[in-house]
Parts: structure tokens; sequence; C-alpha cells
């Protein structure tokens, strides 16, 4: 991937008749196309989307001096104006179009194209669920690819054991609010599990902001200093013991990640050990096996830790790799967004994007 690449005719043709492809066989699924403008703003992203995306969102102020951005993403925005219009459920929409990010690494902008799909308001989430992994599995195929393999998570899994464990309610909404940030529930968890809680962060407002005095004044992946205060100050004030068992069962199973058939039998066999009953989740994950397979897909990996790097994923979350692991759509449920953004009531929402580039060059190399 490269900074605003140059698009010569021939790459504008290729992707130009794959977008015809995906968009035709999503119009076909009853999947109604839409267009956010590229220009959104900028809150909208840095709010709601994680510090990942936080980071990589590339943002300029108008002459007004208003903050916006680059969309970073198509699912905000498209959320947002189904929050505003006030659909009939169960609504089905789709789009195609460039996304902008920073680099993960340099933090140069970079622009990319991305064609999906988004499902909201379908009461059944487990028919959701399956439509809209069906709807992917076709989608690379219908572009031409073939091989690839699919790798599963769940969110909502981890959420059903933390709300397991006697925890109180503030500690199980932050373990499940930063469940996708690698490394950081298993740090808090052994912390808290060998009655560490928060000690080693300072306590006085003072101290604190002198950590910050080398970030400068800019806001910290859109947040200001004086919310970074308050919130190192409140967690600083936390104290909480949890059963050193209990932790080390919950990291035992974000550890987790293997050929679908292993890990189940991985997760039975741990939660059988902590006494904890999840059947309901498992059920469902197996659900979604048994579709895979009906639809011809037999490699299926697990892996308990995969929450993708959107924050405002809730539950099941997936990614279609190439045979050389190249990740080439990916999606979830994030059924939290829509109330997040305004809405008045919750409303279920389930989607997948595909990154078009990735999947023609996948197509073309395969050729």
């Amino acid at each position: 991937m490269t900074a605003f690449p140059y698009y010569g005719p021939a790459d504008i043709d290729a992707l130009n008749m794959q977008a015809v492809t995906l968009l035709k066989l999503f119009k076909a699924k009853g999947y109604d196309r839409q267009e956010p403008s590229v220009l959104q703003p900028a809150a909208l992203f840095l709010d709601r989307s994680g510090e990942e995306i936080r980071r990589r969102t590339f943002t300029l102020t108008d002459p007004s001096g208003s903050d916006l951005a680059l969309r970073p993403d198509l699912t905000i925005p498209i959320a947002k104006r189904v929050v505003e219009s006030g659909p009939h459920f169960p609504a089905r929409i789709s789009y195609n179009g460039p996304v902008f990010r920073h680099e993960s690494k340099g933090g140069k902008p970079v622009q990319f194209f991305q064609a999906g799909v988004e499902l909201f308001g379908e009461a059944d989430k487990a028919k959701g669920d399956a439509e809209i992994l069906t709807l992917a599995v076709e989608a690379l195929r219908a572009a031409g690819c073939t091989d690839f393999t699919i790798r599963m998570g769940d969110l909502g899994l981890f959420g059903a054991l933390v709300d397991a464990l006697q925890l109180p309610e503030h500690w199980r909404s932050r373990l499940k609010r930063h469940f996708w940030r690698a490394g950081y529930v298993e740090t808090l968890l052994d912390r808290i599990g060998h009655g560490d809680e928060t000690s080693h962060l300072p306590q006085d407002e003072k101290d604190i902001a002198a950590l910050l005095e080398t970030q400068g004044d800019a806001p910290l992946a859109g947040r200001t200093r004086a919310e970074v205060i308050t919130r190192a100050r409140a967690e600083a004030a936390e104290v909480l013991k949890l059963d050193g068992n209990v932790a080390g069962a919950i990291t035992r199973l974000l550890d987790i990640s293997a050929p679908i058939a292993q890990a189940l039998a991985d997760i039975r066999a741990l939660l059988k050990t902590a006494g904890i009953n999840l059947d309901a989740g498992l059920a469902a994950v197996e659900a979604r096996v048994a579709l895979l397979q009906k639809l011809g897909v037999d490699r299926i990996d697990f892996n308990a830790h995969f929450g993708r790097s959107m924050e405002y994923y809730t539950g099941f979350v997936f990614e279609l790799r190439s045979k050389y692991g190249v990740e080439l759509a990916g999606g979830g449920r994030y059924d939290n967004l829509l109330e997040l953004l305004g809405a008045s009531a919750p409303v279920t929402a389930v989607g997948c994007a595909i990154h078009t580039e990735r999947l023609l060059a996948t197509v073309k190399g395969a050729a």
C-alpha cells in the first residue's frame, strides 16, 4: 500500500469492473447502495472508533474552524445516516469507495478502496450473522477468489465470561471495552489477580500532569490533557482483588488460537475447570462453523482474543484471508453503535468490509 497511489487506466478499469460485480451481488441480496461524504465531522470517528483508528484518522480544520476528517471507515457515517433518517428495519445498505488512514508505521496518509454491506435492525441476530458471513464468502467468490481461510472470534463470548464473574459493573465494562487492545486485558488481570490494582499510578494531579509534559499540547488519541488526568485519577482510586485462579482462567481463554475444532475443545475444557457455563455462546459459534462448512469453507481458525481494531464491535467478528495471509475482508456485530450515534432505542447491526484492491491483487496473482 502506497501513500495516495496513482491509479492508471488499467487499474481503474479493473477496480470498476470488480466493484460492478460486488455491487450487483449486494443489490441482488437486497442491499441498496449509499455513498457518504468523504469529509465528515472529526468527532464522529475520534469519539467512537477506538484508539487504533483515532491514531490513524486524517484530520483537518476548515476555514470556519470546524474539525473535519477524511473518512477512515464507511460503517460509522452510514450508521449515522440511518439514525438521522429513521428508516424501517431491517435496513440493508451497501457501499463502495475510498477511505483514508495514516499508516500504522510512519504516519503517512494512505488511500484505499472498500466495498461492503451493513445490516441494521434484524431482530434475529443469528440470522443476521449468517446472512453477512454468507455474503462475504459469496462476494470473494464472485470476484474470482476461491482460495481463502476464515478467522473468527466472538467478543460476546468474552463478555459472557466477564458477566459470569463476581465483578463490580464498572470493572466488567472496562474489561469488555478494552478487550480488543493487545496485552491490555492480560496486564490488568495480572495486576488485580495479585491485588496490585492501580497502585502504580500517580494519584496527585501534578504528578499525572508531569507525565504528560512530553506530549505537548495536542490531544492524546482524541482526548485532551484534562480528560486524561481525570481518567488517570479515577483509575488510581480503584481497588479490586480478583481471585487469581479466575484471572488466570480468563487469560488462558484469551490465549486460545487454533483450528476451530481444537479451539472449541480447549475452551470447553477450560470453562469446565473454572466451573463456568457458556453453552449458549459456544452453540452460536458452532452454528457459524456449520454454516461455513455448508458453504464449502473448511479452513476455519478461532482466536479468542480476536477483536479487530474498531472499538465499536460487540460480538461475532471475522476475517477472510488469502492463502498468503493477507486480510481481504472482515467485519462483525456492533449492536451498540447506533445508540452511541443518537438512536433512541437499541438497533442490532452487523456488517462486512472488503479491501477491494487487495482482493483484486489476490485474484490477479492466482490467475
